[in-house]
């Protein structure tokens, strides 16, 4: 009975260190989307009223949460029963990433002020629309990390792809909260300091900083969405890659024209129509 249970604890030693292995190479594979991960949910979760900032995140961060609870067992089962649905899974993704990233680039190089028409977004519309953002990169994210541990035995994916998909959650919500809150701890740093102190500067410097962090972020975050769905349209699309060999055009900058001019028809397909039928709206 003892000689079974050490036995057993033996079993569960060597799997966490498998588990630990492997977490440390799927970790290092998801750097780059969390990256872009963390870029565009800071620009998605800036912009509300300085009340607001935190529940709105805590609100996206449970979407975020609730994403990765259908996500990691959906794609483990499709990955062990049907691999060749996930192709098209991510191509999917890639074009709604794309249609945002282009409407982005679009908004930037001709700004227009909303008419009476165009209600401005509520609350809740810029959560779920960070939400649903939230879902796409997080499918790349566990796609990534599963394709790190494919070597691995059904139950180790599980728990290694579980714990990518939970660490990416709260490293990414963590670090944007702290970014969209660096007005409060600079007003914080310099309430009681002196205005000649380094401590006063330094806070008031990461006051005035904010907007700028927000602008920088919204703008990252856009390519970064462009550059995520353009890679996942080169990694699967095999004409995209030759053209981008044979021009000999370098690989970001391939990802981005492909994820811009996909998004832009995207886009023709998605806004002309909406906005037609905006127009014969209001002229009834």
């Amino acid at each position: 009975m003892a000689s079974g249970f050490f036995a057993l604890l033996d079993d569960i030693s060597m799997l966490m260190d498998d588990v630990s292995a492997a977490s440390k190479v799927a970790a290092k594979n998801t750097v780059g989307v969390l990256g872009d991960d963390l870029a565009v949910n800071a620009a998605k979760a800036s912009g509300f009223e300085s009340s607001r900032e935190l529940p709105v995140l805590w609100a996206i961060t449970k979407g975020s949460l609730f994403n990765k609870v259908i996500i990691v067992p959906l794609l483990l089962l499709l990955n062990y029963y049907f691999p060749q649905i996930i192709g098209p899974i991510l191509l999917l993704g890639a074009l709604f990433l794309s249609y945002e990233g282009a409407h982005g680039v679009w908004g930037y190089l001709f700004p227009h002020e909303a008419s009476h028409n165009e209600e401005p977004m509520s609350e809740k519309e810029k959560i779920r629309s960070a939400v649903i953002t939230d879902f796409i990169l997080s499918i790349e994210i566990v796609l990534i990390a599963l394709a790190s541990v494919r070597d691995l035995d059904a139950l180790e994916q599980a728990i290694v792809v579980s714990l990518i998909a939970v660490a990416a959650t709260i490293g990414v919500y963590g670090l944007v909260a702290l970014l969209v809150r660096l007005d409060d701890i600079g007003f914080a740093m310099a309430k009681d300091a002196k205005e000649e102190s380094i401590k006063y500067k330094f806070g008031m410097m990461l006051v005035r900083s904010l907007p700028f962090i927000v602008k920088i972020l919204s703008i990252v975050g856009i390519f970064a969405m462009l550059l995520v769905a353009g890679g996942i349209f080169m990694h699967n699309l095999d004409i995209l890659h030759q053209i981008a060999h044979e021009s000999h055009i370098p690989q970001l900058i391939a990802e981005l024209i492909f994820a811009l001019l996909i998004g832009g028809v995207v886009m023709l397909f998605i806004d002309v129509p909406k906005t037609l039928l905006t127009y014969f709206k209001a002229k009834r």
